[in-house]
């Protein structure tokens, strides 16, 4: 029964699209997890029906043994409390065990973003051939937009306004939001739209707009070599991953001048507080602009 019970959740969330594939795939792997702990405290079938908060507790601790991060901690501690509500409005217990536990602190660590010189080495670093004009175009998309890889490989042609240059993603939790790029992102786009897709196509009816070699739609993975091979050739920072870029769109927004709610919304966080960590990069050219401009900073 204690597996059935954390199918029927994930049915749930898969019918009411209330997360994404990545979210739902982890707490399907968290639930499992979590009843393999408590398989070797002995309970009473169901075992999830029967857990105490206290197991929550001890697998909290458990996982700190196993020297799991804080943050992935926390996800699993969110999967549990989702869980058990949905187990309460179900009826199959009468509260959420999950709910008065404490989420671990996660210590915020600063994004990393490329300076406009790196961005610019990286950018200019692939072929002007069918696979390296693809590879400019995503990471030209990429930077100018700031959208997740995992919302990059479900766009279709279909998806991209050259009137108006925007596009309208699927983020977290299915939700709709609207992307811009400029000029520099629309050339390498219809470049690759002209030049490079035509001959990665193997299937007319495949509409993602992005393919491998094969001709089915590119995934995270290949994204992330693609990324780690122009790193390498532009001899930047081995750290740098496909999110590096997201990073690197708010960094040079903020520091153009874009007001932090208009960030906020084109990378579709649902928190304010979350985009305010790319504020630490604002404050040094806050820095230089009052150094500059602040009448009564030097002695004549």
């Amino acid at each position: 029964m204690d597996e059935a019970l954390i199918d029927s959740f994930i049915d749930y969330l898969r019918a009411t699209k209330t997360a994404s594939q990545n979210t739902i795939k982890a707490y399907s792997e968290d639930l499992s997890q979590f009843l393999e702990y408590l398989k070797q405290k002995k309970l009473s079938e169901p075992i999830l029906v029967n857990a105490t908060h206290l197991h929550i507790r001890g697998f909290l601790a458990y996982l700190q043994e196993k020297k799991i991060s804080k943050r992935t901690a926390a996800r699993k501690l969110s999967a549990l409390r989702s869980f058990y509500k949905y187990l309460v409005v179900e009826g199959f217990v009468q509260e959420n065990i999950a709910k008065s536990i404490s989420t671990p602190k996660t210590s915020k660590k600063l994004p990393l973003f490329l300076y406009p010189g790196e961005i610019e080495v990286l950018l200019s670093a692939p072929k002007n051939d069918v696979l390296g004009i693809r590879d400019k175009a995503i990471m030209e998309l990429l930077y100018a937009t700031g959208m997740r890889v995992g919302e990059l490989v479900l766009l279709k042609t279909s998806d991209i306004n050259f009137g108006s240059n925007y596009i309208i993603v699927f983020g977290k939790g299915s939700k709709e939001r609207v992307v811009f790029f400029g000029q520099k992102a629309e050339e390498s786009l219809e470049k690759y739209l002209k030049e490079s897709r035509p001959f990665l196509t193997k299937d007319i009816n495949c509409d993602s707009l992005f393919l491998n070699k094969n001709g089915t739609a590119i995934s995270a993975r290949s994204i992330r070599r693609i990324i780690d091979k122009y790193v390498k050739i532009a001899t930047l920072n081995s750290e740098v991953s496909p999110h590096t870029l997201r990073h690197t769109f708010a960094t040079h927004m903020l520091n153009n001048g874009a007001d932090l709610k208009t960030v906020q919304e084109l990378l579709g966080h649902s928190s304010l507080s979350t985009t305010q960590i790319y504020t630490h990069v604002t404050k040094e050219r806050l820095k230089e602009v009052y150094d500059k401009t602040f009448p009564h900073n030097k002695i004549n």
